[in-house]
């Protein structure tokens, strides 16, 4: 299953939320691999109700980043500016 690291909460928590279970995994965050950041994505495995991070899945990460970049594109490209006049 996958899970995305959704935030930072206060302690050095990390909230990663795992869509197909829709539950919130939240573990201290030492625990997570060398280079994860928000948004990144995690193959992870559950045993009898724990929870383990296998690694970073770096192809789900940058297809994800490339969606989010691609819509903000889209959303600059229509933006005509402010409908305000500068003085």
């Amino acid at each position: 299953m996958k899970g995305v690291l959704d935030r930072f909460e206060d302690n050095d928590k990390a909230v990663i939320l795992i869509e197909e279970e829709m539950k919130a995994l939240v573990i201290p965050a030492e625990e997570l691999p060398k280079g994860s950041e928000i948004n990144t994505y995690f193959n992870i495995k559950e045993k009898n109700g724990d929870y383990k991070i296998l690694s970073i899945d770096q192809e789900t990460t940058e297809k994800e980043a490339q969606k989010a970049s691609n819509l903000m594109e889209k959303l600059r490209a229509k933006t005509s500016g402010s409908k305000f006049k500068k003085k």
